[in-house]
């Protein structure tokens, strides 16, 4: 997930190489994934997934009908970050591969399942390696939990990659933060704010921010991220381009948390929603899309 408190005036990196945008990425998922996994309740809360051999994540459990029946699927979970959603989908009946280029992120959910006793495999890569990380053309389905595509600078690239990691049948599911929310200020309360770019940019927007969007015991300490968006026609385009076949696309108007600070309500099952401008935008996707047989 990105952050849900950004600075009022964000720069653009024009100034740095993509080599130093990922780096310093890196560095943020390492810090967030240690106080993402603390065991004090704050972060995640993950021992809840070690106290109940059952639970299922939110993020999986928002899209358990439409996501079907996964049991026995060899699945991949890129962006798995500390493996919560991954575990889940393993707890569904998949076979889960998580994937993540952070290696304390990568260690962090290895100590989770070894805890919970779930059977879960981890690969540290970034998602522009994963065909190399990875047996290409071997997974029946590719999983995106929500919050990842805005660090990738390259939505064509990483259709590309879904493409090639996917057997002939096999399936993309992703439920992500819609691009008009990524374009909208959320430090203005007062009303909807459009402020930033809808559509992908070579040139990412940088944050410098020492606060995450769970509850966390300490700040952040590598506080510099660089995110790009990516518009809903350019991430179908690019999956069609690609060669997938769109399946499923349903826009939702809730998120799994307050993304907008003051302006949402939250539902019994824990997703956030507009207030007073409810209805208004939508706030998050579910994407589904297959990989010809022929």
């Amino acid at each position: 997930m990105t952050d849900d408190a950004r600075p009022h005036s964000p720069a653009t990196a024009d100034a740095l190489t993509l080599t130093d945008h990922l780096a310093a990425n890196r560095a943020n998922w390492d810090d967030r994934a240690t106080v993402h996994s603390t065991r004090t309740g704050l972060g995640y809360g993950v021992q809840r997934f070690v106290d109940d051999r059952a639970l299922i994540s939110q993020v999986v459990e928002f899209d358990r009908e439409r996501l079907g029946d996964i049991v026995g699927l060899r699945t991949v979970h890129l962006q798995c970050h500390i493996g919560t959603d991954t575990l889940s989908l393993a707890r569904l009946g998949a076979q889960v591969t998580g994937l993540d280029f952070s290696p304390t992120a990568i260690a962090e959910a290895r100590r989770l399942v070894a805890e919970t006793g779930d059977t879960v495999e981890f690969v540290e890569s970034d998602v522009a390696s994963a065909l190399s990380a990875l047996a290409p053309g071997s997974f029946d389905l590719v999983y995106t939990g929500i919050g990842a595509l805005c660090w990738l600078p390259s939505v064509a690239e990483w259709a590309g990659v879904v493409a090639g990691l996917l057997k002939p049948g096999g399936r993309l599911f992703v439920r992500e933060g819609h691009p008009i929310l990524w374009a909208m200020d959320e430090s203005l309360d007062d009303d909807l704010h459009l402020r930033y770019p809808y559509w992908e940019h070579a040139t990412p927007l940088e944050w410098d921010d020492d606060a995450s969007y769970v509850p966390t015991d300490r700040p952040l300490t590598a506080t510099k991220t660089y995110e790009w968006n990516h518009g809903l026609g350019e991430i179908v385009t690019a999956l069609l381009d690609a060669g997938l076949v769109l399946t499923m696309l349903v826009e939702h108007d809730s998120v799994p948390w307050e993304a907008l600070p003051g302006q949402m309500v939250e539902r019994p099952d824990g997703e956030h929603a507009l207030g007073e401008r409810a209805g208004v935008v939508p706030l998050s996707y579910t994407l589904q899309a297959v990989k010809p047989s022929a």
